[in-house]
């Protein structure tokens, strides 16, 4: 699972000069005037976090083909950190740590004391350094421990450390990728292709962070590319070209690949590699979706909201989930609720969690705003 870029307002662009700035300001690049925001970029955003919250709630396992949001939302990560790298890389990776970790502490802070008061004992299998285990909830460099009762809200945390490791290897990335950015794509693949047919990872976290960076690298480099103009300088018929073959042969692996019959994507990483790269292919050099972006105020606004709390709305997620079913269960002990409410439904759930991601909105979000360095606000 959801996990978006997790910046927020995009710095602004530098003066270049020079071959790397012919590069970045390429002709027909589809950049925000002025070094703005970009709506289509925040639409794709909020649809992306939209889709995993479905994901969680419904479990169909034909969105991951219908909107491969994982994808989608480390390309978007991908185009914003390479626009942020126009600057020196270090302050830059501490910029992108600071606007990613204090909103994990957030949810530690509500998690941890949570799951100790329900039985959780982090030594129980791990003697001698579990206290080092819970350091990961400080810094992520692999996946923070948690307890059976809680695994619905840690679950997702597995983006969270993908994008910590993302952002500390992009500023050699992304000097790879502009000595050769098309080949630097097409070879991307082949770490998930070794690891999916030639060697398999070790089992555990550690083969866990390493197949989902290979998973999710080809998007991570799409997102340079988009942000450097390379894919508007590409014809659009080898795009749409390259973007079918990439999708064509997601779906034959996904096919011959099935897990326990399913066509989920989260559980064949070769086929979410590929289909998710063609489909990101499509959406960053055709921009299907831009018509209704900043066209119609109300759904701009809500647009805005959505993607400058990213963060919160991916974190936070799980656990509205989780709390909506003991109020659910409170409901049906009133007589009218239980005559007048369809508290049975799925769809009802899914209302209630939104209804609870909402509030997490102005409150945890609160420390994203701290951690961005923006004033904070309630709505931003």
């Amino acid at each position: 699972m959801t996990a978006p870029d997790t910046s927020s307002l995009p710095l602004p662009r530098p003066r270049t000069s020079g071959r790397h700035a012919a590069r970045r300001a390429a002709p027909g690049a589809r950049i925000a005037p002025g070094g703005g925001r970009d709506h289509y970029l925040d639409l794709l955003r909020a649809l992306a976090l939209v889709r995993v919250v479905t994901y969680h709630t419904f479990g169909w396992a034909w969105l991951s083909l219908a909107f491969p949001s994982l994808g989608v939302m480390f390309a978007l990560a991908g185009s914003f950190m390479a626009r942020s790298l126009e600057r020196p890389a270090r302050p830059v990776v501490r910029r992108r740590l600071r606007r990613l970790l204090p909103p994990l502490w957030c949810l530690g802070a509500v998690l941890v004391p949570a799951m100790l008061i329900h039985g959780w004992a982090p030594g129980e299998h791990h003697a001698g350094r579990w206290w080092a285990r819970l350091l990961l909830w400080v810094v992520p460099v692999a996946d923070p421990p948690g307890s059976a009762w809680a695994e619905q809200a840690t679950g997702v945390l597995w983006y969270v450390r993908a994008y910590l490791w993302f952002v500390l290897l992009s500023p050699l990335l992304l000097r790879v990728f502009r000595r050769s950015p098309s080949a630097v794509l097409v070879v991307s693949l082949a770490p998930v292709v070794l690891l999916q047919t030639v060697w398999i990872p070790p089992q555990g976290a550690a083969g866990a962070a390493v197949t989902d960076l290979a998973t999710y690298l080809t998007c991570w480099l799409l997102g340079f590319a988009h942000r450097d103009g390379l894919l508007d300088r590409t014809p659009a018929g080898l795009v749409a070209v390259l973007a079918a073959a990439a999708m064509a042969a997601g779906g034959w692996w996904t096919s011959s690949h099935r897990v326990d019959g399913s066509y989920d994507l989260n559980e064949i990483p070769l086929a979410q590699a590929l289909w998710s790269a063609g489909f990101v292919l499509l959406l960053l050099r055709f921009r299907p979706c831009a018509g209704p972006a900043g066209r119609i105020p109300p759904l701009d606004r809500l647009v805005r909201i959505v993607s400058a709390r990213a963060v919160t709305v991916y974190l936070w997620h799980e656990v509205a989930l989780m709390l909506s079913v003991p109020l659910i269960d409170l409901m049906w002990r009133v007589r009218a609720f239980e005559l007048s409410l369809p508290l049975d439904s799925t769809w009802f759930q899914f209302a209630v969690a939104w209804v609870l991601i909402a509030v997490a909105v102005p409150l945890p979000g609160l420390v994203e705003d701290l951690a961005a360095g923006r004033r904070p606000r309630l709505l931003p």
